[in-house]
């Protein structure tokens, strides 16, 4: 395990670690200024498959923290890059959001939001525009025994009045109706934080996954052999921390305490 203060690369998770909703946390800027002044990198990581990276770039502009395309990496990336490592399917149904199945087709990855005959696989992710006709079709596909794959286990999404639920939520009422569990790409999996290490070519020893999620942020990190931290800003508590066999490098109340400790004037 690295020094706190020798981390170079900072895997940010986004709700609940760096804002909530629509409310930026008044550590973020002064901790992402700290990381560029001091020549560090930061990227973008988020389970949230609901939303492309343009939409979050707007969204992070609103709240005054700038921001371009190759910060992030999101559960839709990691994705496209597994489904580009497997023999191709012949169609795909999208449930998801509408940018959700934009964001596929515009990778080449075959895709309908119909239920079709040729469909052999379902892609399921985070969807605001959920209907139970996309659920009944879900359950028609996965009873023909098509492959199965969601980008994020996360049971809900955290928001300004409290939590929705999502994809997990979703697949364990699929589960229930079907007997079938997915494939889950994203966090708690590595490949987000590995792509990250490839895209910015540092060594896991200089990086670490922040986030306020011990299932998905921190056994991301610990899967892919980084060091993490776990705030206490979103979903996570301390009650779940001494519930859970996930155990983070550090633990800190929120992006500010981490600041404080990266830079040397508070406790890791």
């Amino acid at each position: 395990m690295a020094a706190l203060e020798e981390k170079k690369l900072f895997l940010l998770d986004m709700d609940g670690t760096i804002y909530l909703d629509k409310t930026l946390f008044p550590g973020t800027m002064p901790f992402l200024d700290a990381v560029r002044a001091k020549g560090g990198r930061y990227l973008f990581l988020t389970n949230n498959s609901s939303k492309s990276a343009d939409a979050y770039i707007a969204k992070l502009a609103g709240m005054g923290v700038p921001a371009v395309r190759e910060d992030f990496l999101t559960s839709v990336d990691a994705l496209i890059a597994d489904l580009g490592g497997r023999p191709p399917f012949r169609k795909c149904y999208a449930f998801g959001t509408e940018t959700f199945r934009r964001q596929l087709a515009e990778a080449g990855v075959p895709v309908t939001a119909r239920l079709e005959d040729d469909v052999d696989c379902l892609l399921i992710a985070f969807d605001t525009e959920l209907t139970f006709q996309k659920l009944e079709d879900a359950c028609i596909l996965l009873n023909r025994g098509v492959e199965f794959i969601a980008t994020n286990p996360d049971w809900v999404c955290p928001t300004w009045y409290g939590c929705v639920p999502d994809c997990g939520s979703v697949c364990e009422m699929l589960f229930r109706a079907t007997g079938r569990r997915p494939q889950v790409i994203g966090k708690p999996q590595p490949a987000m934080a590995l792509l990250a290490l490839a895209r910015t070519g540092l060594r896991p020893d200089q990086a670490v996954m922040i986030g306020d999620r011990l299932y998905t942020d921190v056994a991301s990190g610990v899967n892919a052999g980084i060091d993490t931290a776990f705030v206490l800003s979103g979903e996570g508590t301390m009650a779940d921390l001494e519930q859970s066999d996930v155990k983070p490098t550090w633990v800190f109340d929120d992006i500010a305490a981490l600041h404080r400790a990266w830079e040397g004037t508070g406790t890791p």
